[in-house]
């Protein structure tokens, strides 16, 4: 029994000393340092210290500080450095080079339309063919820049300017001859000589004196084919034209060069590229709309009078892609 007047004794606190708080501060700094990851390596559940952790702050800022910029280690990083940025610029070149070679091939494309209704038709040959000389000296500042390099490492660059220039060539070698122009006629037109090598851009003197006295750029059989199927697109426009402009004899010609050249793609069919399947869709389509304007001229010509033809052909090709889209 306790008296009511007994005080209970006071236990005295237990006071940290100074080594204890010492202790307690560098296990909760080495417990910072710990990487939460597990220790792969020891196949446990634990955690790993990286080694960097082992040194004080100020030991790995001198460590940066003392890094000697004339080591074999950072000057094999600064050429890569420098060889990196100078693939990227020469990338960024052939880009711009590729815009303007697809700008001008378009602006070719729409002076050939010109053909059936202008009255003087070699005219606009002559002046097609002004227009892709400019273009064929964009393309030997691409094929400059390319002299020593792997093309295909840049073709991502430059295939859409060249599809654009093939389009364009193919589309007035079929208004002058009614054929198909070759990936081998188109190659010729594009080997070029060192004449009039003051008209470079871009290109440093050493290089200049480095280029041999002939060069070329090769057409990849991919980027030909791409080409001859966005004419199909253009020869489609030109039937509808011409008949509008009262030929009826070329909507029969152009269907049957479409005819062969679709023959010609499904041959390939899926064993190609994956572009040349996806353009195989847009040329179907284009042989479908001359096909029903021959029909239509066959069944109906002598119905129909020859001025309102293309009102016809415009309304049932628009027809046609909305029955396409909703199917």
């Amino acid at each position: 029994m306790k008296c009511p007047g007994q005080l209970k004794k006071k236990t005295p606190k237990k006071t940290q000393t100074n080594t204890q708080k010492t202790h307690q501060q560098q296990n909760l700094k080495e417990l910072e340092s710990w990487e939460l990851e597990p220790d792969r390596a020891a196949g446990s559940g634990g955690f790993r210290k990286r080694k960097h952790d082992n040194f004080p702050h100020g030991q790995r800022r001198e460590e940066k500080e003392n890094v000697n910029p004339s080591s074999p280690l950072m000057t094999s990083f600064k050429s890569f450095q420098l060889e990196l940025d100078t693939r990227h610029d020469k990338y960024e070149r052939l880009v711009k080079l590729s815009r303007d070679i697809t700008i001008e091939s378009k602006r070719t494309i729409f002076l050939l339309h010109r053909y059936i209704s202008a009255p003087n038709g070699e005219e606009v040959l002559n002046e097609s063919e002004v227009k892709l000389d400019a273009v064929r000296r964009k393309i030997k500042q691409v094929a400059q820049e390319l002299i020593g390099e792997d093309m295909y490492q840049f073709h991502r660059a430059i295939s859409p300017g060249l599809q654009e220039y093939i389009e364009a060539v193919s589309f007035q070698y079929f208004i002058k001859t009614r054929s198909l122009i070759s990936i081998e006629e188109i190659n010729k037109q594009l080997v070029f000589t060192a004449e009039d090598r003051e008209e470079t851009t871009n290109m440093t003197s050493t290089s200049q004196d480095k280029q041999p006295h002939t060069w070329s750029l090769k057409v990849t059989p991919v980027d030909y084919l791409l080409g001859v199927a966005d004419l199909t697109g253009e020869l489609m426009r030109l039937c509808i034209s011409s008949v509008g402009n009262g030929d009826i004899d070329t909507p029969f010609e152009l269907s049957q060069f479409l005819r062969q050249i679709y023959d010609g793609f499904t041959f390939i069919g899926n064993t190609g590229p994956y572009e040349v399947s996806k353009k195989l869709y847009t040329l179907k389509q284009s042989l479908a709309k001359v096909e029903n304007a021959c029909y239509t001229l066959k069944v109906r010509g002598s119905e129909i009078p020859k001025h309102m033809l293309a009102d016809v052909f415009s309304t049932k090709t628009e027809l046609i892609d909305q029955e396409e889209g909703l199917s």
